[in-house]
């Protein structure tokens, strides 16, 4: 909400009007209050939520690919326009992400397996909230490389974690 005016200005040399306010009431009801409500369910209705969860996790995969979906179907001129560039900049800000988070663990002494979690958290970034605030505060195009964010770091995590088990089980 801060630092994006600011690197825009820096890295593009255009200042982007980021309604803060507006974004953070939006961070509000998009993260804090169904977690909280989450948290308060699993409070009160532990057994029926112990149920709820198997299906769960499907659902918030089937509802990440349909935004996704409506993200790149509304923006397919966009995307073949930008592709390229947008492709990269994705690519490099989570081989940066993933990079850092497996460095900066190692040179803190951390164990391998923290590492590796770190490497994940820095590099996997919440990029469904990418895309919803974009698509609230700004516009379809806008929320294109969070869509496309989204494809990629469920790619490249997937293949990190493949990596690292066939690595684990030569050892």
């Amino acid at each position: 909400v801060f630092l994006t005016p600011l690197l825009t200005l820096w890295l593009a040399g255009t200042n982007v009007d980021v309604p803060a306010g507006k974004m953070l009431l939006s961070i509000l009801y998009m993260v804090i209050l169904p977690v909280s409500a989450g948290l308060l369910l699993n409070t009160l209705l532990p057994s029926t939520i112990r149920r709820l969860q198997p299906c769960l996790p499907l659902i918030a995969v089937a509802a990440i690919v349909l935004i996704i979906a409506i993200i790149t179907a509304l923006n397919a001129d966009a995307l073949a326009t930008l592709g390229a560039a947008v492709l990269l900049a994705v690519f490099l800000h989570n081989l940066t992400g993933l990079f850092a988070g497996y460095t900066m663990a190692r040179l803190l002494g951390y164990p391998v397996a923290e590492r590796r979690t770190l490497a994940i958290e820095v590099g996997m970034q919440n990029s469904g909230l990418a895309v919803a605030l974009a698509m609230k505060h700004f516009s379809a195009s806008a929320a294109l490389p969070g869509a496309i964010f989204s494809i990629w770091h469920n790619l490249s995590g997937s293949v990190l974690a493949y990596f690292w088990a066939k690595r684990a089980k030569k050892a």
